[in-house]
């Protein structure tokens, strides 16, 4: 069995409405995300998992918001490969 290196969820703070989109890694598993996007029909949490993917190397379809959609606190999921 493979194991991944990296840990299966994230935890994320977010600003919306920021003046730059960017992402700063806490903690091993914890982001702090500023984003332009507004907090409205999800654009802003479409550009926080655009970031995190970027970030982690791996497409956006692969991450999903589990916990905290419309709240600043985000739980996000690593889905595996398929």
């Amino acid at each position: 069995m493979v194991e991944c290196a990296m840990p299966a969820l994230f935890r994320v703070k977010a600003h919306p409405k920021a003046r730059e989109d960017r992402l700063e890694k806490r903690g091993p598993d914890s982001y702090e995300a500023w984003v332009r996007a507004k907090p409205e029909n999800g654009q802003a949490n479409a550009a926080i998992l655009a970031l995190l993917a970027r970030e982690l190397g791996v497409p956006a379809k692969r991450l999903r918001i589990v916990k905290g959609a419309t709240s600043p606190g985000k739980i996000v999921s690593l889905l595996g490969s398929s």
